[in-house]
């Protein structure tokens, strides 16, 4: 089995999934890149002896050879990108362009699905099995927490943090969420409060050092999440508070409370704390995918494609938690509870398969 990737969009991020993708999973096949900096393609072409270069990321849609499309491209070009790959027969940046991707795909009987794919990865998948072997009880809670005092300081590129598309809740919220709803189930509302701390960044990070960002967006985005399951949980994403942590996630239980490794990643620790326990436990990780495994969401869409088998990330996971993203500022806008339309069920979980880069 050999399923065959078309990359779209060359950037910073691009580099491990070339890697993962060439080196780590064996069941997908990268075929050809496309960016609109052709350099940035062809560097890639070289480095790792692609095939392929496309001129225009419409030659890859039209490509005979290409079985999933790869969008690498900033937020606010989602939409667009994948709307064309769609409508060539081969995500977004707000909750009415997500709608209107499900239901193209659906017309066209295409797979469609997104990242985040850390949810999959040794860390969470740990943490899902002590939950589901009912190691803390019934889920009565969770917390989640991303704070930092944004990109400009380091980014090469940091203005699309600010403008639609980005922001804390857009850029890391989707890592939060997917790792929630996989461990604690679907959301039936939220509650939001959110603001924009400051109008304008002055980015101090190379090339662009001394340029002044408007900022169109919210930068300090808090909520409160009303589970399907009585659960409560509480996320909280900023680009504007000095702290010296970033990450925390946290599930409460009747018998106990459990440590959630970032996931932004896809190790761990994870950490058990129960009655009686002076400090956490760290709990051995029991599945494969500690290291970093980006790209291992795209091998199992390939393997979904090829066995039409479930897909761990298809759009109806994508979906919820992209309306669950957006909802937020509406609510604080409308200063009330706002009610999820998508409905989540969760998929199975992981299994282990002793050949690392094939997947159940």
């Amino acid at each position: 089995m050999s399923v065959n990737i078309a990359m779209i969009g060359v950037g910073s991020i691009s580099g491990i999934y070339l890697k993962n993708i060439t080196e780590t999973f064996k069941e997908i096949n990268l075929i050809g890149v496309c960016d609109l900096i052709r350099e940035r393609a062809e560097k890639a072409q070289a480095a790792y002896k692609v095939p392929k270069l496309y001129e225009t990321m419409y030659d890859a849609f039209a490509d005979p050879e290409v079985d999933i499309v790869l969008n690498l491209t900033r937020p606010y070009e989602h939409y667009g990108v994948t709307t064309a790959a769609l409508e060539a027969g081969n995500l977004a940046a707000d909750w009415d362009e997500g709608r209107e991707l499900v239901a193209l795909a659906e017309a066209k009987g295409l797979m469609l699905g997104g990242a985040p794919d850390t949810f999959m990865g040794a860390g969470i998948q740990t943490c899902r099995q002590l939950i589901d072997a009912g190691e803390i009880g019934q889920v009565i809670g969770a917390a989640a927490f991303m704070i930092c005092r944004g990109h400009e300081t380091w980014h090469p590129d940091p203005e699309f943090y600010y403008k639609r598309g980005g922001g804390p809740m857009m850029d890391m919220g989707p890592y939060y969420l997917t790792a929630l709803i996989n461990l604690v189930g679907g959301v039936k509302a939220v509650t939001g409060v959110t603001k924009t701390s400051f109008p304008t960044r002055t980015i101090t990070s190379q090339p662009h050092n001394g340029e002044v960002v408007t900022v169109d967006v919210p930068t300090y985005v808090t909520g409160t999440l009303h589970f399907d399951n009585g659960a409560i949980g509480t996320i909280f994403t900023t680009f504007d508070v000095y702290y010296p942590y970033q990450a925390r996630l946290e599930v409460y239980g009747e018998k106990g409370t459990l440590f959630v490794p970032d996931p932004n990643g896809f190790g761990g620790p994870v950490k058990l704390f129960k009655p009686g326990d002076k400090e956490p436990v760290e709990i051995p990780l029991a599945f494969d995918y500690a290291e970093n495994s980006r790209a291992l969401g795209l091998a199992d869409m390939a393997k979904a494609l090829e066995t039409g088998r479930f897909c761990r990330t298809d759009y109806k996971q994508t979906r919820h938690v992209l309306e669950i993203l957006t909802a937020f500022e509406k609510s604080s806008d409308a200063g009330a509870v706002w009610p999820i339309e998508t409905h989540y069920d969760r998929k199975p979980a992981m299994k282990v398969n002793p050949v690392h880069g094939v997947l159940d």
